[in-house]
Formats: C-alpha cells, structure tokens, sequence
C-alpha cells in the first residue's frame, strides 16, 4: 500500500512499492494522461508534477512518492474550469496526435508556476525533455505565452 496525494486527493493504492508510478496511475489510479512512450526517460510523455516539479512517472518507483503530492494533467483543471494552459493549447491548437501534450502540460504548469513571465527561450528549455513529433513547437510556444498572460502575468 503506497499512500500519497493525487490531484489534491489523498490515496492509497494497493501495489507493490517498486512498481513504477506510471503503472500505478494507470493501473489502480485508474488515468490515462500520463503515457508510456519509451520508459527510458527519453520522450516526457509519463511526466508528472511531483511536490510541484516535473518528475518521470515511467522509472519513479511508487514507494519514493509515500506522503508526497502527484499531480498529472487530470488535476490541471476540469472540463467546467479548464487550466489557463488547457484553454490555451485549445485555441492554438498546439498539438495533433497528443500522445506527448499531458507530459508538456505539467511541465508547463511547473514553469508558469516558478516564472510567471517565461521567454521563449526559458519556455523551450522547460519543454526540452519532451519528444514531439507531430511539428507542433511553434503552437506549444505559444500556448504557454497564452497561457501566461490569461494568467495576468504578461503584458498583452
């Protein structure tokens, strides 16, 4: 049993420690928005915020999250009051297949939360670890831009 917080839940989930918290989310945590891409730490597309920093769901074993905070896109925000990124990503349609955009999505919450006025340049180093390949950068660029100045952050 591995208790912690999930999207501003508490949990407790029946498995063992040293599966990876991946699968936990998947499996007994009962999401979908983080992926299995290459389970390598390669491609993003398994990140989480862990205690509010962008973690690797895909090697993380359960265990190291016990009485921690794990939030994935689902706790972003909801469909009635969707996340300012969530909105933003919409209206810039900064994505195609979406395989890589949950991972993208909380490691841009990450960085709106730490720089709430980001460059362009800080904006591609905090998204860097991501893999995409659907030719999306330039609409992801953007919507974190978006997203910051819906967050009053930017000047418009």
């Amino acid at each position: 049993m591995v208790a912690f917080t999930l999207n501003g839940a508490a949990v407790a989930l029946d498995m063992p420690a040293e599966v990876t918290l991946l699968h936990a989310l998947r499996g007994p945590g009962g999401l979908s928005g983080p992926r299995f891409g290459c389970g390598t730490e390669d491609c993003g597309s398994c990140m989480v915020l862990l205690d509010g920093a962008p973690a690797y769901a895909c090697t993380l074993p359960a265990g190291s999250v016990a009485g921690r905070a794990v939030t994935t896109v689902e706790g972003l925000g909801t469909p009635d009051a969707p996340h300012p990124l969530q909105t933003a990503f919409l209206a810039e349609q900064a994505g195609q297949c979406g395989y890589c955009l949950s991972g993208i999505l909380v490691s841009a919450a990450a960085l709106l939360a730490r720089d709430p006025d980001p460059d362009d340049a800080t904006i591609k180093a905090a998204l860097d670890p991501h893999l995409c390949r659907c030719g999306s950068h330039n609409r992801i660029i953007r919507a974190v831009r978006r997203a910051a100045q819906a967050m009053g952050s930017v000047a418009a």
